[in-house]
């Protein structure tokens, strides 16, 4: 994967990068993008799905439930299940 030229995507937030990731996705499948720069976008794709994975699961570390006790009432947080 070529770094040079994607060093913008690591400032993206992750709804910038899913709608730039999108945009290549369907600059790809209408086919009328030239060889050369299908590989170039190609690449731009792979570091925005990089980036959007990372940021998803830094998302997902973050979330927590809240524990309840007997009666109902907060007992605290504990890590989301991952299932």
């Amino acid at each position: 994967m070529a770094v040079e030229g994607n060093e913008d995507v690591k400032a993206m937030s992750f709804e910038q990068a899913l709608d730039a990731l999108e945009k290549i996705v369907d600059d790809l499948e209408r086919g009328d993008v030239p060889l050369d720069q299908s590989i170039r976008i190609y690449e731009r794709g792979e570091a925005l799905k990089a980036h959007c994975d990372r940021l998803l699961k830094a998302a997902e570390d973050k979330v927590e439930k809240i524990r309840l006790s007997r009666d109902g009432k907060p007992a605290g947080t504990e890590p989301l299940d991952a299932e």
